[in-house]
């Protein structure tokens, strides 16, 4: 036990320790409510930056769509590189660091540990998180302007431009919506109609009569 103490403690896990307190006080907070572990994520849509940032940009979001880091909370992805890497660190200053005879050798190899763990941890990540990125989908919900361009079929017995009813196909169950059209027209129970466009003020769609 105070060989695993010593190794925590001293470099380099040492400095994978205090990021570990750091992520063990993040999920505290999470804990009680105070932080949202989904508030945040590898977001690969950067706002516009310059020539030589967008190019670095694009290379990091590059490395991690490949590494399969995106679509898991950044949260979560931080918590397990950390974990991981202070796991193998730990490991190597227990049982390797001792056999390192002078401080500047252990400086030295202590770095070289550091560094590996680091890289080690995160392949491991990849493989680990890659999995979860199905629990995090967001799906978008469908908007009313999106209906626009799509057809209906008629339900009122008449549409003029105060009244209409029609429903539109969709996947589970059908959407009913309300309708207007210029008059005079050919719409009537059971007609095909396109959606021309979306009033927000009304709530409605402008339908027309398909050929």
């Amino acid at each position: 036990m105070d060989r695993l103490i010593d190794a925590a403690t001293g470099y380099p896990t040492a400095v994978l320790t205090a990021l570990l307190l750091v992520v063990l006080v993040y999920w505290l907070l999470a804990l009680v409510g105070w932080v949202d572990f989904e508030s945040t994520g590898i977001d690969l849509e950067f706002a516009p930056q310059t020539e030589g940032e967008v190019g670095e940009l694009s290379t990091l979001a590059g490395y991690v769509m490949a590494l399969g880091l995106s679509g898991v909370p950044f949260s979560i992805v931080v918590s397990v590189l950390v974990l991981v890497a202070w796991t193998l660190s730990c490991l190597a200053g227990e049982w390797l660091m001792p056999l390192v005879p002078t401080l500047l050798l252990q400086i030295v190899v202590g770095t070289g540990v550091l560094l590996l763990s680091v890289a080690l941890a995160i392949l491991a990540t990849a493989l680990l998180v890659r999995p979860l990125r199905g629990l995090f989908v967001t799906h978008q919900a469908m908007g009313n302007a999106s209906l626009v361009g799509q057809t209906c079929v008629v339900l009122s017995q008449r549409v003029d431009e105060r009244h209409g009813h029609a429903e539109v196909a969709q996947r589970g169950a059908n959407l009913q919506i309300q309708v207007h059209a210029e008059t005079p027209n050919t719409l009537s129970k059971g007609t095909p109609a396109y959606i021309l466009e979306y009033d927000a003020a009304a709530n409605r769609y402008l339908i027309r009569a398909m050929p």
